[in-house]
């Protein structure tokens, strides 16, 4: 690899322990991709949730964080993902103290360090959405693929460690999405139906993932009328990313990389395109002979908009979660705090449901939630967050927002 000056005064040391660490790592991730160089990165998304840390994260977090100010802060703009606890709810959903000091320590950490908790999945509708052709290093899939494709800017998935070390030093190996010959489509896809809901968009996502099931792999979307919604998107992403392992899309005529279709699917001209349709899409929901008994419905992964928790307030005003149903809903911070202005949060907790802050489900210790409030049956309208959460030992049903709702006002599905 090609190494500038500061890149090599990082790896000598001179410019504090951090930062040489994180030079070391990710000259390491260089090598291995073959990348010829590192590119500059604007801005920093970690994932830092302390599940995934573990006690041994933690520490390693606490040892950078322990140096000078000089060395340990970030060189970028950095920001969090979603935590592993709301501080503010923890007891309510019966989560241990020893989980909550995890979670301060970290906290504490990476704030010396200079990172911002915006504890946020969706910053690309929150915080500073990236624009077209800007380098940056994203971890969370969601927030990954949607930044590829709905902006056009240029990130692979930067795990934890990854990330962080972007922080630290500004830039990246330049391999992946980074490099023009990697964002060329590779499959074409056709849609026969016009999807409305945001489950639709979530299946949707989830076929075109199952199809593909590769990173490398970049689907091009053909056949699209009006152009999506930013929360269709999300959904749509989300479920690409976790069933498919996707980092980038293009809609055709839609996303910005894709308005001309022959700079980016030249080499597919003639190939015919994979058709779906809506039994495809249907097929995706729940079914049961009878109805089933819900212990848990959860809004989440990716965490809600405004719009999303406002339509669900206006669901749930005037009636109450049954007895022995829970029903989560999960955002950033900062559309919490407009919940709270608006008076939306007093509506949806008047319900009996709890809406939570800067966290999103399968991040928040999930196997340990379900043992501590006997939870087994899950409901959600996340078409990511169904395909993770059998993992943790539950039996998720995806269903439509609407049926999310009625399955928590009367317990059953």
């Amino acid at each position: 690899m090609k190494i500038r000056k500061i890149e090599k005064e990082m790896l000598e040391g001179k410019h504090g322990y951090p930062r040489q660490w994180a030079m070391q790592q990710q000259l390491q991730v260089g090598q291995f991709f073959s990348a010829d160089c590192f590119v500059e990165v604007t801005q920093a998304h970690i994932m830092c949730d302390t599940e995934s840390l573990g006690l041994a994260g933690i520490e390693h977090l606490e040892r950078l964080a322990s140096y000078s100010e000089e060395e340990r802060s970030v060189g970028i703009p950095t920001i969090t993902d979603p935590r592993g606890m709301d501080l503010m709810n923890y007891r309510r959903l019966n989560q241990s103290e020893d989980f909550a000091e995890r979670e301060r320590r970290a906290t504490a950490a990476l704030e010396a360090m200079g990172i911002m908790m915006t504890d946020t999945c969706i910053n690309y509708q929150t915080i500073s959405p990236p624009v077209l052709g800007e380098h940056v290093a994203f971890g969370d899939t969601g927030v990954v693929i949607y930044s590829n494709s709905v902006f056009g800017a240029r990130s692979n998935f930067e795990g934890g460690p990854a990330a962080l070390a972007a922080a630290l030093t500004g830039r990246v190996p330049s391999y992946g999405y980074h490099v023009d010959s990697n964002r060329q489509a590779t499959q074409r896809f056709t849609l026969n139906f016009d999807p409305k809901t945001l489950t639709d968009w979530g299946a949707f996502g989830a076929i075109v993932g199952e199809f593909t099931g590769d990173y490398w792999e970049v689907p091009i979307i053909e056949g699209l009328g009006d152009s999506p919604t930013s929360d269709q998107l999300k959904h749509f992403g989300a479920a690409l990313a976790s069933h498919g392992s996707v980092a980038l899309f293009h809609l055709d005529d839609i996303t910005p990389e894709a308005l001309d279709f022959m700079a980016v699917a030249a080499d597919l001209d003639g190939q015919e395109p994979i058709s779906i349709t809506r039994d495809q899409i249907r097929s995706m929901y729940a079914k049961a002979d009878g109805s089933i008994d819900v212990d848990v419905v959860v809004f989440a992964a990716p965490q809600l908009s405004l719009f999303e928790i406002q339509e669900i307030a206006r669901q749930l005003d005037g009636k109450q979660i049954n007895k022995r149903t829970d029903l989560l809903i999960a955002t950033s911070p900062e559309i919490k705090s407009a919940c709270d202005r608006f008076g939306i949060t007093a509506r949806i907790e008047d319900s009996g449901a709890i809406l939570l802050s800067g966290v999103c489900f399968y991040q928040m210790y999930a196997r340990e939630l379900s043992e501590a409030n006997s939870w087994k049956t899950l409901v959600s309208n996340s078409a990511k967050l169904v395909n993770i959460i059998s993992g943790y030992g539950y039996e998720p049903k995806f269903a439509t927002t609407e049926q999310c709702v009625e399955a928590a006002i009367t317990g059953r599905l």
